[in-house]
């Protein structure tokens, strides 16, 4: 009898853990309207360099799956020791993910609609020191022609001739209308985590 109640409860644990949403360990981004951008006044320029990232992973029901954008240009200006303004664009199509037939998806109208908009930008709006080295980041984020502005929490390291900026958090897809369901019986879930690995050397 114990030996039939295990085979029954070991797949019901298997399919618990399936289902759960990665963005629940995440912080989620805050969404207001879009605000003016962040200027910088004698600042210095840092240019992201070929190190930096820029990921993301989505789920569904039955499981999750990582991507990312291979191609993206952008810069920070700091003014004694501290972040003034960044931004950084996206070709959107170097968008990636672990499976081939997903990425040709990701780029179509249900998702990305690339041939429509082919470019996603971030320009900060402001940064709200917390601890040393830890910010709230703010600014407008325009993703498949829509625009909003988020925050989220940072960590920002700099030496006299680099500075990385570092951050995990999720974004609401239907903010930005991409409102694809996916199948009734795989939901596709709502929430996407965005990985930010900014690396960024001085001019």
């Amino acid at each position: 009898m114990k030996s039939s109640i295990k085979l029954l409860i070991t797949p019901l644990i298997i399919i618990l853990a399936s289902c759960s949403n990665p963005a629940d360990s995440t912080v989620d981004a805050k969404i207001a309207e879009v605000a003016e951008a962040a200027t910088s006044i004698d600042g210095k320029t840092y240019i992201f360099n070929k190190d930096s990232t820029i990921g993301f992973i989505g789920s569904k029901v039955t499981g999750s799956r990582e991507g990312g954008f291979k191609n993206f240009t952008g810069s920070f200006d700091l003014k004694d020791d501290e972040p003034q303004s960044g931004q950084f664009t996206i070709d959107m199509n170097s968008t990636w993910s672990d499976d081939e037939r997903l990425t040709k998806h990701l780029k179509a109208e249900d998702f990305f609609d690339v041939e429509n908009y082919p470019e996603s930008k971030f320009v900060a709006t402001n940064f709200s020191k917390s601890l040393e080295g830890k910010y709230e980041l703010s600014g407008n984020l325009t993703l498949r022609g829509v625009t909003k502005n988020i925050t989220f929490p940072t960590q920002v390291i700099h030496d006299e001739n680099s500075v990385s900026l570092k951050a995990e958090f999720d974004i609401n897809r239907q903010d930005f209308g991409i409102s694809y369901a996916g199948k009734v019986d795989d939901l596709i879930r709502d929430e996407v985590i965005i990985k930010l690995n900014l690396i960024a050397q001085s001019q």
